[in-house]
């Protein structure tokens, strides 16, 4: 017998963007059911770096969050990045001119813990219905809306729950390997758009920053990848890597053994990881990128961060972007059913709002990732910054100001290093 609910919005997926849009969905008055077909807490694999923009978004969303995750006895503050460049000289670039004083901008904590805070608010929240441990089984068209078939994942108790549901909308934010924005909204797997990575836990990992720098080493034979080493608290790092898909193809590179490899050999990491203990497997995880433009919304539906490929395909960030994403799809959804317009015409005004934020920085974050490939490059700057002072402060700014960060893209900032020409402000 079918059991069947209905609601004007149904939000697929409780990772940080579907728990961020049905959070704005209730501050808006607007009721909505969340399905997530997994069971919280649960793990996800990711960098575990929750920068500024993350922060800035929560403490938008609900301050009390912010300070809940802020306050975690498992993350760790964050105030700067150290880039290495493949010459092995690094570049410590803080995140703010004052460093060490007040609240650090950024936060480093396993999704283990940041997802569930996120989550169990959602549960909490008034206008929220959550379906736990419940999947999408099946998404069908209608004239009226969405059906949606649910398969309840707990075989082995009684199983009331529903069977079904229908909504007007559908805010699809099941994450990168969303099945709904392959096979509804069409988006591609292109591997030129894509980043494979994998990623490991790791304790007793030596000399990493006490002000939660992150490390980027841009090693050669990774380029246009990188490998990263996140400081958590009491000596346990987050550390993995990520290179584009295509590239992955063309070398046959098979990444967790790389990784295993330039952990124990590499002169940058062995002696830092010769007594490492290794925390659990190394897993992988797929990263759609921004680096070309999708449509974001279509005949009745939203898609939220990863499930859209708003993944930053320089930095491989994507929680902000979710969360930045969420909101505008929250306050679209409002706007469509308050006007009684579930069109993919009207839905179009999403498009324009999430690239109106975010559309000049992932527009640069592309050509960045096209200049990865020269190492010689990243050797140059890093080289530049680190006997120029005004340099090294330019690139701290650009972590905040998009008008510095574009100079990046024209050639007449590297002639002004090339010549030592005094940066133009």
């Amino acid at each position: 017998m079918e059991r069947a609910l209905h609601s004007g919005v149904c939000v697929l997926g409780g990772g940080p963007g579907g728990s961020t849009a049905a959070l704005r969905l209730s501050q808006l008055g607007v009721p909505c059911i969340l399905v997530e077909k997994g069971r919280f807490p649960r793990d996800k694999v990711c960098g575990d770096a929750l920068s500024g923009k993350v922060m800035r978004s929560l403490e938008r969303l609900d301050p009390a969050l912010a300070a809940q995750v802020k306050a975690h006895g498992q993350g760790m503050p964050s105030w700067g990045v150290t880039f290495v460049a493949p010459s092995g000289r690094a570049l410590r670039v803080p995140f703010s001119r004052h460093t060490g004083e007040g609240e650090a901008p950024g936060v480093i904590l396993p999704r283990l813990h940041f997802d569930d805070i996120l989550f169990q608010r959602a549960k909490e929240t008034p206008g929220v219905t959550v379906l736990e441990g419940v999947a999408a089984k099946a998404v069908e068209r209608t004239p009226t809306g969405w059906h949606i078939t649910l398969e309840h994942g707990d075989r082995t108790s009684p199983n009331d729950g529903p069977t079904s549901l229908t909504a007007d909308l559908i805010l699809d934010a099941s994450g990168a390997n969303s099945s709904f924005a392959r096979h509804v909204a069409g988006l591609p797997m292109e591997p030129r758009h894509h980043a494979a990575g994998v990623r490991a836990y790791y304790s007793g990992v030596r000399d990493l920053d006490p002000q939660g720098f992150i490390e980027l080493h841009f090693l050669k034979d990774l380029l246009p990848g990188y490998l990263w080493i996140f400081p958590l608290p009491d000596g346990r790092a987050n550390v993995g890597l990520g290179l584009r898909s295509d590239v992955v193809r063309k070398r046959r590179a098979d990444l967790k053994a790389m990784m295993r490899e330039l952990l124990a050999t590499h002169p940058a990491f062995k002696a830092r990881f010769a007594n490492a203990t290794l925390e659990g497997p190394v897993q992988g995880m797929g990263l759609p990128l921004a680096s070309k433009r999708h449509p974001l919304s279509g005949d009745g539906y939203l898609l939220i961060g990863d499930a859209g490929h708003l993944i930053d395909p320089f930095t491989g960030e994507g929680i902000s972007h979710a969360m930045i994403s969420g909101v505008h799809a929250a306050e679209v959804a409002a706007d469509m059913l308050q006007r009684s317009s579930i069109t993919a015409s009207a839905a179009k005004q999403y498009d324009a709002r999430v690239w109106r934020r975010l559309g000049k920085e992932l527009a640069i974050s592309t050509r960045l990732q096209q200049l990865a490939h020269r190492a010689w490059l990243f050797d140059f700057v890093v080289d530049r910054a680190n006997k120029n002072p005004a340099l090294a402060d330019t690139i701290s700014s650009m972590f905040t100001d998009l008008d510095l960060r574009e100079r990046l893209k024209k050639p007449g900032f590297y002639m002004d290093l090339v010549l030592g020409r005094k940066l133009k402000a």
